[in-house]
């Protein structure tokens, strides 16, 4: 038994923020059906890294687990009408269509609520259903740049350096996972469905609790510093620093501490909340001379057993076979029809009764056409018609 068991959730997103948000539904055992137009979601035709699979790219395959396909022309009063009947029976509805598109396919909320008023309908957009921006595309870099946080770190006068993952798209996503799942909780209490709206613009401003706080209640401007510190809202040392044979993290060492470790009378007396903020500059180069001198492993076992705050910088081949990582099982495995054993990011929440597990790989386009469509009563006559005239794709 899982904790989404007899949820059902049609999930009409591309891209990432939205197909990752049901992604996390169907890992909890929700019935994800993935609705796509018949030549597939844009996101089957877009490859990461050029990674490109044999059926199915690496990146569809890693955000549309746990999830059917129903491949539908929408756009088509047939396909709409199939659409509609499984709205009836629907738990959850996900779309990121930009403004105005949902309305002119007539799947809007207002539309689907009458039809199901239990319905939960979350609407995911880049800027907010309406506003000045509303009609801009919401990307994840375009938004980052937007969100104040590339000039929270580095150094003074360096260009601002956008974050290794699609940072906005998996913060959306878990606003909208987390929105859901709220909702549906309502529902329970309640009987009643809702309308859920997340935007990528407040996704990614609204984590920034602490920072933005720092700026609009403490009236602290971002300062970036000469030295490329790791946040321009943390006292020194904070930063990744070169050694000998690599790169380490330090974060928020006690002076004392590391005049005694790295026997550098430069830091004995040194206060945290006054050095640590006007001697920033001065402090990070101090500890770059030290670090350069010795490999990675010998700081870390230096500085672990003195209670010092660090780590390594990973790569992601390292990050795999990390001991901790293993330990965890982090990462999963299954066998795929089409691109055999795969290895991929597991589950971060964990339950004890309920344990999220893979139970199907991701989709090929319209492999599960006939059963869902089966499964609302449709003949085997109707969908042999709909498939015929294309209004429905069927994978063979």
């Amino acid at each position: 038994m899982t904790i989404l068991n007899g949820i059902r959730v049609l999930d009409c997103s591309i891209a990432m923020a939205g197909p990752f948000a049901a992604q996390r539904l169907g890992d909890m055992g929700a019935d994800v059906v993935k609705v796509e137009p018949t030549s597939g979601e844009w996101q089957r035709h877009a490859s990461a890294g050029g990674a490109a699979g044999n059926s199915i790219n690496v990146s569809f395959l890693s955000l549309n687990r746990n999830k059917r396909s129903l491949a539908i022309d929408l756009k088509s009063p047939e396909g709409k009408a199939v659409l509609l009947d499984l709205v009836k029976d629907a738990d959850v509805f996900l779309q990121n269509y930009r403004p105005g598109v949902a309305e002119r396919l007539g799947v809007d909320y207002a539309t689907l609520s009458a039809i199901n008023p239990r319905l939960i309908y979350v609407s995911m957009s880049g800027y907010g259903e309406d506003g000045p921006y509303r009609m801009l595309p919401g990307q994840d870099l375009l938004l980052q740049g937007m969100s104040g946080a590339m000039l929270s770190a580095g150094s003074e006068g360096a260009p601002p350096s956008p974050a290794g993952q699609y940072l906005v798209d998996a913060i959306a996503a878990y606003s909208a996972f987390e929105g859901a799942l709220a909702a549906l909780f309502h529902r329970e209490r309640t009987g009643e469905g809702q309308l859920v709206q997340v935007n990528m613009l407040d996704a990614i401003t609204t984590v920034q609790m602490q920072e933005l706080s720092v700026f609009t209640v403490g009236g602290k401007p971002q300062t970036r510093s000469a030295e490329p510190h790791a946040h321009s809202y943390i006292r020194a040392p904070y930063g990744v620093f070169e050694t000998a044979d690599g790169y380490m993290t330090l974060a928020m060492a006690r002076f004392e501490t590391l005049a005694r470790e790295l026997d550098d009378p430069f830091f004995a007396g040194m206060e945290e909340e006054r050095d640590g903020w006007t001697q920033r500059d001065a402090i990070f180069a101090r500890i770059r001379g030290h670090l350069v001198r010795q490999p990675t492993a010998h700081w870390l076992e230096k500085f672990r057993a003195a209670d010092i705050w660090c780590g390594p910088v990973y790569g992601y081949a390292d990050l795999v076979e990390d001991p901790q990582i293993k330990h965890n099982g982090t990462f999963v495995e299954y066998d795929h029809p089409t691109e055999g054993c795969v290895k991929v990011p597991g589950f971060p929440i964990r339950f004890s009764r309920t344990p999220s597990a893979i139970t199907r790989g991701a989709p090929l386009v319209g492999e599960h056409s006939e059963d869902i469509l089966r499964e609302a009563g449709r003949s085997a006559e109707d969908i042999a018609q709909l498939i015929e005239s294309g209004v429905v794709r069927q994978h063979t």
